[in-house]
């Protein structure tokens, strides 16, 4: 059950970093709501994680999911690069995080 919370938390990040650049643009409060929202619940899914997953790697797989998750949604949303070297960086990301699970 760990790791569904610990999925979750980092879709949760995702959506946090997602709705930075939704209250970038429309300054309203909703905007505003889901991004503590998106934060809150992720924090919450960390903290239930890491009741049984040791700290660095919850924490490191968190970071990956939001840091990849994050890149991919601008690329796919926002027009940012899609440049070769970026996603096998992101990939990079993503592999060590599986490498983490692997030796956990």
């Amino acid at each position: 059950m760990a790791w569904i919370f610990l999925i979750l938390a980092g879709l949760c990040e995702m959506w946090g970093v997602a709705m930075i650049n939704k209250l970038h643009k429309d300054r309203n409060w909703q905007s505003l709501f889901l991004l503590f929202l998106g934060f809150g619940l992720s924090f919450i899914f960390l903290a239930l994680a890491m009741e049984t997953l040791p700290m660095g790697t919850a924490y490191a797989i968190w970071t990956g999911i939001g840091a990849s998750g994050g890149a991919i949604l601008g690329m796919i949303f926002y027009g940012e690069s899609k440049d070769w070297r970026r996603l096998i960086f992101i990939g990079m990301v993503l592999g060590a995080a599986i490498g983490l699970k692997l030796v956990s």
